[in-house]
């Protein structure tokens, strides 16, 4: 099967073609040019057999893939408000492709799906109980995609079945969280109702205390700009001065700046507390996974978190840091294995739009 995913962030789409489960051509296009170049993939690209969309949110109605339609879509406007930097263009961007490949089936994949099986213990916040109902409330977690095929690729590379594997998998990147999976189910993660609770980010603040967010619209603080610096200015960015960027933050701590330093060693202690978290919601640690950006290509981060878990006998091969390709760059006699995996959530909806339309058939 020929599935074109279209993968929508804040400032760009990655598109690409999976032929058969095999990535074949991708590539990124500018949101300003959007209508313009997606036009061209979708006409140059054919044939094309099935379309996948990634939405971040599906809200409460829509916890798997589904196949999109008038009515369903018409249910995802509601969930703008839940993703407001990527819902909207994934919407527009699905209705493009349905209006341009009539009778070629669309599929919505959600990041929130994979938390879906997240016991109630876990996904329920201590609000009223009328609010939950009232409102639907529940954490739902986010980077599902990504914590799923980085789940079945650590498996792979280890030549074990997933379901017998305690993981934890760090997605980090300019959005970061972790996830706890047992018996290859996510039973918990870091992000709750929206993508900011949880890790200290690029830009995102990551939890907060909810008293000191009240405190600050007290002093005077508006609603409009506590949600702009939480969401834009705060994290990495907003402690170290920097644009935020990960590479920029190290370049900074070696050369001896101390508001960057301090960036660093915030996201570490905030990064190893949420892991051991994770490693207690997992019953313990079997395989931790890095993925994301950062987690791919921060040899001196992955460094500094495992460095955290020695009193769990977890130890890393210097030798394998550098290395390409997903791997295990644990010690031969460490007590859990360390992956870096390559994130591939191109792969993991291509495999959902597969699953979802030959169950269909």
């Amino acid at each position: 099967m020929r599935v074109l995913v279209v993968n929508s962030g804040s400032s760009s789409l990655k598109v690409g073609l999976v032929v058969d489960g095999v990535l074949g051509r991708h590539d990124n296009v500018p949101l300003a040019d959007r209508e313009d170049e997606l036009t061209e993939v979708l006409h140059d690209w054919r044939p094309i057999d099935a379309v996948g969309v990634r939405f971040v949110h599906g809200g409460p109605d829509h916890l798997v893939p589904v196949r999109l339609d008038d009515g369903v879509l018409a249910e995802l406007d509601r969930t703008v408000s839940l993703a407001p930097l990527h819902n909207p263009v994934a919407l527009a961007v699905a209705r493009e492709v349905r209006t341009a490949l009539p009778g070629v089936p669309v599929v919505a994949c959600f990041d929130t799906s994979f938390h879906r099986s997240i016991p109630a213990a876990a996904a329920t916040y201590p609000l009223p109980a009328e609010w939950n109902r009232r409102w639907r409330l529940r954490r739902y977690g986010f980077h599902g995609l990504s914590h799923q095929y980085a789940v079945r690729r650590a498996a792979e590379v280890l030549g074990r079945p997933a379901e017998e594997l305690r993981i934890v998998v760090a997605h980090l990147g300019a959005g970061a969280s972790l996830c706890a999976v047992r018996g290859g189910r996510s039973v918990d993660t870091t992000m709750g109702f929206t993508p900011l609770e949880g890790l200290m980010m690029q830009v995102r603040s990551g939890s907060v205390d909810p008293g000191l967010l009240v405190w600050l619209q007290q002093q005077g603080v508006s609603l409009d700009e506590l949600s702009e610096t939480l969401e834009h200015r705060s994290g990495l960015a907003g402690l170290s001065g920097t644009s935020g960027d990960m590479k920029q933050v190290e370049a900074a701590c070696a050369a001896g700046d101390p508001d960057a330093r301090a960036a660093w060693a915030v996201y570490l202690h905030r990064l190893r507390r949420e892991l051991g978290g994770m490693i207690a919601a997992a019953g313990g640690l079997d395989v931790l996974v890095f993925t994301g950006g950062i987690g791919e290509h921060s040899p001196r981060l992955r460094a500094d978190v495992v460095e955290g878990l020695d009193y769990l006998g977890v130890a890393l091969d210097p030798g394998a840091a550098d290395a390409p390709g997903d791997r295990d760059i644990a010690t031969a006699g460490s007590r859990a294995r360390v992956l870096v995996v390559e994130a591939r959530e191109d792969l993991a909806i291509a495999a959902e739009v597969t699953r979802l339309l030959g169950a269909g058939a």
